[in-house]
């Protein structure tokens, strides 16, 4: 759960009264007829076939509520909750708060912040293979056999003088042991991996309003953190585009501080400029970066929503809104996205109100809604490809 992310302790502390006055969780898989098949353009001839996608639910925390949909796009059926039918008897499913969630070769990796550890499955039968034990844990990228994980690395606290620094946790895939450990800064979200250095994001998040505001480098070879950028604060998304900038995201501090978006020169490790646009979320697809933000401000108390599309070759924004036909007035809190790389579909969540089912909605190329958006999970956030 990244929103008001110095907040945490009480929304979850609310979640377990609201949750007292819902209905259980349905505990099977349901599948639900979204699109017919035929709207799936296949792959052109070189291309790998996508069958599907995953989407990890966050859920509410302290609950317990994380859980996995699938959309089929052979069949146009998107399916709930599948890991509790593929794993009956895993005690209390996938667990609390599911923070990401990727494939890398045969596997498919959750990372279950809360309940500190990274759930390992098969990539097609989702039937689990195993665990990574990591205190906090919060995003994982890959790179030649070994997953990268990030890790606050202390309890859940709210403390401007939090004392025990975050790192960064190297994992043999191959027999999912801890082959090492990477000390970086307060609270680290996201991770880049580009050339031979991984860029971390350091937020400071538990912090307020003591924010940290820089990036980690850290040296592939050696695995040692060699420098840090200083960006802005409370960082947190941070992905790379085929130029060689990462795009990295500040939350600001929901007051005075706006969130903001900036890139980086990976060959200089320079910060070279700033949008002023907000960002929960964004995802990269050619020269097109697709946002989707609620930004919450507490001097005007709202969310100031918006879903933009920036040009990362110009580095320009060329969209405050890529909803053209008025549906984004269906939404209330977007907060995932994906692009399909193929048919440039636009798959946005929406999560409500933090406590009851979300939705995923699915725009064409056009900004135009293409199918009824569909009921997932709890706080649903982030998506993973299947490929054949």
């Amino acid at each position: 759960m990244r929103k008001k992310n110095f907040l945490w302790l009480m929304a979850g502390i609310i979640s377990l009264f609201a949750s007292c006055n819902r209905e259980e969780e349905i505990i099977h898989t349901v599948v639900i007829p979204v699109a017919p098949p035929d709207s799936v353009i296949p792959p052109a001839e070189g291309e790998r076939v996508m069958l599907g996608f995953y989407l990890l639910n966050e859920g509410n925390m302290g609950n317990n509520k994380s859980t996995l949909d699938y959309f089929d796009f052979a069949t146009g059926e998107y399916r709930r909750n599948i890991y509790a039918d593929a794993n009956p008897t895993v005690p209390k499913e996938l667990g609390d708060v599911g923070n990401d969630l990727a494939i890398y070769g045969s596997k498919l990796y959750a990372v279950i912040n809360c309940s500190n550890k990274v759930e390992v499955m098969d990539k097609f039968t989702v039937k689990r293979l195993g665990q990574i034990n990591i205190p906090n844990c919060r995003y994982i990228k890959f790179h030649e056999g070994y997953a990268y994980i990030t890790s606050y690395a202390g309890p859940v606290q709210l403390n401007p003088n939090y004392e025990q620094s975050g790192y960064v946790a190297k994992v043999d895939t191959a027999t999912l042991e801890i082959v090492g450990r990477c000390l970086v800064g307060f609270q680290p979200d996201e991770l880049e991996i580009v050339g031979n250095k991984i860029y971390v994001a350091n937020s400071g998040g538990y912090m307020f309003p003591n924010y940290e505001n820089t990036l980690s480098v850290i040296d592939l070879a050696t695995f040692t953190e060699i420098k840090r950028i200083e960006v802005a604060i409370n960082l947190h998304r941070v992905r790379a585009d085929k130029y060689g900038n990462l795009w990295v995201t500040s939350r600001g501090d929901y007051y005075d501080t706006p969130s903001g978006l900036f890139w980086v020169n990976t060959h200089t490790d320079q910060v070279e400029g700033k949008l002023d646009i907000a960002v929960s979320d964004f995802c990269i697809s050619g020269d097109s970066l697709y946002i989707c933000s609620a930004e919450w401000s507490y001097i005007s108390m709202n969310d100031e929503v918006t879903y933009g599309i920036v040009d990362v070759a110009k580095k320009q924004i060329v969209s405050r809104n890529f909803i053209t036909d008025g549906t984004d007035a269906q939404i209330q809190i977007p907060y995932g996205i994906m692009v399909n790389p193929v048919t440039k579909d636009i798959y946005v969540t929406d999560a409500t109100n933090y406590v009851y089912p979300g939705e995923l909605y699915c725009f064409d190329k056009n900004g135009k809604q293409k199918w009824k958006p569909v009921q997932t999970g709890d706080i649903p956030a982030h998506f993973a490809i299947l490929y054949e």
